[in-house]
């Protein structure tokens, strides 16, 4: 009797420690599509974590239909004042790729908002074996304090549910669109995130926070070809005030001279006087010891920048500009093709006075 009243005992102080600590034993629930979900191109999809409804268009192969299901670029802003967060997910399709960790391509990043910049909070995963469990986001905030959160969905991940825990006594609420505008940025699996660390590290993400403009991120990691399937999807796309492209990263010499000028023609008809930002490929460190890459990647190089020599003669509103993801020690890659966390800020901040600077001739402040 004696060693079962120690227990009870125990278990009493423990849970009495839980409390103290500010940890909630039970979260109450909301799914984030009821708050606010940002950087969608289509505020309308069936799955409301998808970033295209693929019953819509025709032409997309398994692989691409597959990437565009992904939640890259989609989080969600809401406003609480409970002490801890959590999530729980269900997921149609996680994925396991080799140049990504668990928290980027599975996982959450959250980002609080202080004296008006977002600021990194927390970021999670559980273990792959564990990972339809309740995920304990972030504990230990300050009591009688209101935060505004910004929190990033997985890169590489199909999902069904995800849904918010804050205690019982706190309340959740819809945070109104932090971002102005609506920005469209296509490209590969750079645009996509990959090897990034967290989902916020994307240079999209990257470019929101900074600038307050809301990218809406198409990244189709391998699959950014100008091919008209795509073309479709941007066309279709409602309400879009510009266009960025990441659109040669992907596309050899050949397909680029074939598909550029059509892609650039069908869009504008469908999207007059929006203007469309075409980025250069980046430097990949993988060609710094390799003959053979180092040429075809040279060869990459010279078709995109003499292709849109001419585009940006030829039809009005179209730009290049050229990004930079390397530094001085080229030591930014993470497989010698996508930049680590690093590689991508350099990307953004290298990005943001020309890109900024050609919106703002058409009113995109």
């Amino acid at each position: 009797m004696k060693r079962v009243f120690v227990l009870l005992l125990v278990m009493v102080l423990v849970l009495a420690g839980g409390t103290a600590s500010g940890q909630a034993s039970v979260f109450r629930y909301t799914e984030a599509s009821e708050l606010t979900l940002v950087g969608k191109l289509f505020n309308d999809t069936p799955n409301p974590y998808h970033r295209v409804d693929t019953s819509r268009f025709d032409g997309l192969t398994r692989r691409e239909n597959t990437l565009v299901r992904m939640s890259s670029g989609i989080a969600c802003a809401f406003r609480t004042n409970s002490t801890a967060i959590t999530v729980t997910t269900i997921y149609r399709e996680p994925t396991f790729p080799v140049n990504g960790n668990g928290i980027s391509t599975r996982g959450y990043d959250l980002y609080i908002r202080e004296k008006g910049k977002w600021l990194y909070a927390a970021s999670a995963v559980n273990p792959d074996d564990r990972l339809g469990e309740e995920l304990m986001l972030i504990s230990g905030m300050q009591e009688g304090r209101t935060y505004d959160c910004l929190l990033y969905l997985p890169l590489y991940s199909e999902l069904e549910s995800v849904k918010i825990g804050i205690e019982e006594n706190a309340f959740i609420e819809p945070l109104e669109n932090p971002f102005r505008h609506r920005i469209a940025v296509f490209g590969s699996s750079f645009t996509h995130g990959s090897s990034t660390s967290r989902a916020g590290m994307s240079y999209p993400a990257q470019l929101s926070r900074d600038t307050g403009l809301q990218m809406l991120s198409l990244g189709v990691s391998g699959n950014c070809l100008l091919q008209d399937s795509f073309c479709d999807i941007l066309c279709a796309a409602p309400d879009v005030d510009a266009f960025v492209f990441d659109a040669f990263s992907n596309p050899s010499a050949s397909t680029m001279k074939k598909r550029l000028f059509p892609f650039i023609e069908k869009l504008q008809a469908a999207h007059p006087g929006v203007p469309l930002v075409f980025q250069r490929t980046i430097w990949r460190e993988q060609r710094n010891f390799n003959a053979v890459k180092d040429a075809a990647e040279n060869k990459k190089m010279h078709t995109a920048d003499s292709l849109m020599a001419i585009a940006v003669k030829k039809y009005k509103d179209v730009y290049y500009i050229t990004p930079n993801a390397t530094s001085k020690a080229h030591d930014t890659s993470v497989d010698g093709i996508h930049p680590g966390d690093h590689g991508y800020t350099l990307w953004a901040g290298s990005i943001r006075k020309p890109l900024t600077r050609i919106l703002c001739k058409y009113g995109i402040r």
